[in-house]
């Protein structure tokens, strides 16, 4: 069945990236996940896998390097076909390790990392990666994300990096990304996003993906328009820092 918000008008239904049984969701969570069947249910890091009967698959997972590999080859001994998902930050020197397992990722920003994403996935996959661009909702230069418009960074500019991924044959050009900048309202971040999104698949119409929202600012983000949503904290609770 679909996640919506109660009062969101119609609009596609959100996938969600990065939860885990929902016996460890909190009542919040489950008000959006409750209704969906078990083959529907996605989980987040595997950590610790005994926490993981033998699943029946297909599931998303959502997660961040290093460490990931591992539990993929894990994962799959317990006989699940997992669809990763990489959503954390990427830098240029980790692309190769994040190609060899994930099918999608959630935070290209730049033209330099697009590129060698798309080297590392010609050299060491066999399928095309689906990429997402991240947006930079506010414009700040200083924040991770690509900036529509950019005057100031080439490398950063929006348009180019779409245009990168989706002039790369191992990548293929899934949607846009975003995180809610602290000082702006989650609603009026995520409107902006739905704008950045029209703009790209008025360019590139299969680029439909629009991941946005995480625990704390869930609701809004299925009412603007989010296809994956990805949560972590209020599902599996604060977890250290990678140091």
């Amino acid at each position: 069945m679909p996640v919506t918000a109660p009062s969101a008008v119609s609009r596609r239904p959100a996938r969600v990236v990065g939860a885990v049984p929902l016996e460890r969701a909190t009542d919040w969570v489950a008000r959006y996940l409750g209704s969906l069947p078990p083959r529907q249910r996605t989980f987040r890091d595997l950590d610790p896998l005994r926490h993981v009967e033998r699943p029946a698959g297909p599931y998303a997972g959502a997660v961040r390097f290093p460490g990931v590999a591992p539990k993929a080859v894990a994962v799959e001994a317990l006989g699940a076909q997992v669809r990763w998902h990489f959503v954390g930050q990427l830098q240029r020197n980790k692309c190769r390790s994040v190609v060899e397992y994930a099918d999608v990722v959630h935070s290209v920003d730049g033209v330099r990392l697009a590129r060698a994403l798309g080297g590392a996935a010609e050299r060491h996959r066999e399928r095309p990666l689906d990429v997402l661009v991240q947006v930079s909702v506010d414009g700040d230069p200083a924040r991770g994300g690509a900036v529509v418009g950019s005057t100031v960074d080439p490398d950063r500019d929006f348009d180019r990096v779409a245009v990168t991924i989706a002039e790369a044959p191992p990548l293929r050009l899934a949607g846009v990304m975003a995180v809610a900048p602290l000082h702006w309202a989650a609603e009026a971040a995520f409107e902006r996003l739905a704008e950045v999104s029209a703009r790209l698949r008025a360019a590139h119409p299969e680029a439909t993906a629009v991941s946005a929202g995480m625990s704390a600012d869930l609701e809004p983000a299925i009412a603007h328009g989010a296809t994956h949503v990805r949560i972590g904290s209020a599902v599996l609770g604060t977890r250290p820092k990678l140091r």
